[in-house]
């Protein structure tokens, strides 16, 4: 039996065949690079503003064929998304983004988009920007992927953030009034942040029936902030069995409709300092997998 709701799953009842991410780095910036609001970015943020495996995107056509992590998938049409990944992809002039996002939802390959950026940066002109690419292009989806990381005020502020939670709410209020779908972010391992900590974060995200979710484990990369912090013992990345139970928890807690699209982010293997047990990727879900089996664990079972 399915024990959460996965990202293929979704896919494949909505479209009849998996969708495949096609990372994209529009080489924009951030408010908290470019000092609007700092210059160090968030304290996990490497230099490539957590777009490690973009490809380079200014509108042009892509030949997926070329694409060495998705050589393997038939480059059918309306088979991949647009996933614009790297830093803030709004924080740009809006022309701009309705060219990128236009020519990017035009291309027959994808069946929509997928616009990672902060909740500060989704003023009035982008959300118009938004709302035409939504009557232009009804037949696709265009989805907002939001990095809340946490509802608690102490580790956003230690993570430097730059933003309240009443922006979060006034963006999803925002998105919603345009019925754009919105995927969140949440990180796992932030300091002074406990199992219940978590739990209250994704009981929150429950109140804003949002489309999907993001679970990342903390990780420490070289050249951030955080390997700094790290160095000095200021912070210790979780453990893989307490990462594992921490998962499976939420997972208990969130709204069944809510779709789970990651439960373990990619850090870079060679800036990855901790932890170390990451890496092994497949073997980290399958053991999730198997913990939500023993312990009778369905997507929701807790809000019951």
């Amino acid at each position: 039996m399915e024990r959460y709701l996965t990202f293929p799953a979704w896919c494949i009842n909505t479209y009849g065949h998996k969708l495949y991410r096609i990372p994209l780095d529009a080489h924009m910036t951030c408010p908290n690079r470019d000092g609007t609001l700092g210059t160090r970015g968030c304290i996990f943020c490497d230099d490539a503003g957590s777009g490690d495996f973009s490809l380079s995107y200014q509108g042009q056509e892509i030949d997926v064929t070329t694409l060495p992590y998705i050589h393997h998938h038939t480059p059918d049409e309306g088979y991949f998304i647009a996933y614009f990944q790297s830093f803030t992809n709004t924080y740009a002039d809006p022309a701009k983004l309705y060219t990128l996002f236009h020519n990017a939802l035009k291309n027959p390959l994808f069946a929509g988009i997928s616009i990672a950026t902060r909740p500060d940066c989704l003023q009035a002109p982008v959300l118009q920007v938004l709302k035409q690419l939504r009557t232009e292009f009804p037949t696709k989806f265009i989805w907002i992927e939001l990095g809340l990381q946490t509802i608690h005020p102490q580790s956003a502020n230690w993570i430097r953030r730059g933003y309240t939670l009443d922006v979060f709410e006034e963006a999803m209020r925002n998105l919603q009034m345009l019925q754009i779908p919105v995927i969140v972010h949440i990180i796992l391992g932030l300091k002074g942040e406990t199992k219940q900590h978590v739990i209250q974060t994704v009981e929150y995200l429950n109140q804003w029936s949002i489309f999907g979710i993001k679970m990342h484990l903390l990780h420490i990369l070289q050249g951030t902030d955080l390997a700094d912090a790290y160095e000095r013992g200021e912070i210790q990345p979780l453990s893989q069995e307490t990462y594992i139970d921490w998962v499976c928890t939420l997972i208990a807690h969130l709204d069944p409709h809510v779709i789970v699209m990651r439960m373990s982010g990619d850090g870079a293997k060679d800036l990855l300092i901790a932890p170390i047990w990451s890496l092994a990727k497949r073997q980290v879900l399958n053991l999730i997998l198997h913990e939500l089996k023993i312990r009778g664990i369905t997507q929701g079972c807790a809000l019951l």
